[in-house]
């Protein structure tokens, strides 16, 4: 079904890993075009709960097959990078909780997918980074601005400027990484976390991760008045009064949603 990706489920948890690591795991369209078939499959299965990202190999993703560059010219560029905005926008507007697990290298459009990801956890071996300066490029596939809105506009720069490269522990300093652990726990420990979560109410997940997202560029009234209704949004479902019913009587909580 696919030949650049590997798609696993197990139970409510699905992890997809980036199958190219002859290449790196290097970007190109045919990646592009199954992780867009991978994720509108992981949208439609209800049963799916929790996705995990990773890559074979050496590499998360190493950024994008350069290669291919030198038959573009600036439409065929843009229409590249149009191309993987998209796919990388489905990424982040997924209803579910995504975790992407940077097992090593996440640098240009790796540093890019693993962006838009809810939550990055990274191996101790993991390096990030936005090196397309070097190339005589700048990031593509929204490495400016999603970067600038998570470790601010000045160290944004820094980093595509220069094109330098973070270490996990430097990533983990910065906020660009949730939690760093050894290579060999990376795995297990989001499949543990992506369990943990898969337990909790799908609609509240789904309310906090829209509620931070399309809160973060509002003016904070705005953003409080959005927070104040999915608050409300929440006893939509029955999920709040098995919630607390459970916390009272000291029981796992069973989430009908």
């Amino acid at each position: 079904m696919y030949e650049n990706i590997l798609l696993a489920v197990d139970g409510p948890v699905a992890t997809l890993t980036f199958n190219r690591p002859e290449k790196l795991n290097a970007l190109n369209a045919d990646m592009l075009q199954e992780l867009t078939r991978a994720l509108a499959a992981i949208q439609a299965d209800a049963a799916i709960r929790v996705l995990i990202l990773t890559g074979q190999g050496r590499a998360f993703i190493a950024g994008a097959d350069v290669r291919q560059f030198l038959e573009f010219d600036s439409r065929r560029a843009y229409e590249f990078a149009s191309q993987a905005q998209g796919v990388v926008r489905r990424l982040e507007t997924l209803s579910i909780p995504v975790i992407a697990a940077v097992n090593g290298f996440a640098l240009g459009g790796g540093c890019e997918v693993a962006l838009a990801c809810d939550l990055i956890y990274a191996s101790e071996k993991a390096t990030f980074g936005q090196p397309e300066i070097n190339l005589g490029l700048m990031p593509g596939i929204g490495g400016s601005q999603r970067l600038a809105r998570l470790v601010g506009k000045g160290l944004a720069k820094d980093l595509c400027l220069t094109g330098r490269a973070l270490t996990a522990a430097e990533a983990l300093a910065l906020g660009l990484a949730a939690r760093v652990f050894p290579p060999e726990s990376l795995l297990p420990e989001c499949r543990r976390i992506a369990s943990e979560l898969a337990a909790k109410s799908r609609f509240a997940l789904h309310q906090i991760k829209q509620v931070i997202n399309l809160g973060f560029n509002l003016d904070l009234p705005s953003a409080l008045e959005m927070e104040t209704q999915a608050f409300g949004l929440c006893f939509a479902s029955r999920d709040p009064h098995e919630g607390v019913r459970a916390f009272l009587e000291k029981r796992p909580a069973h989430f009908s949603s």
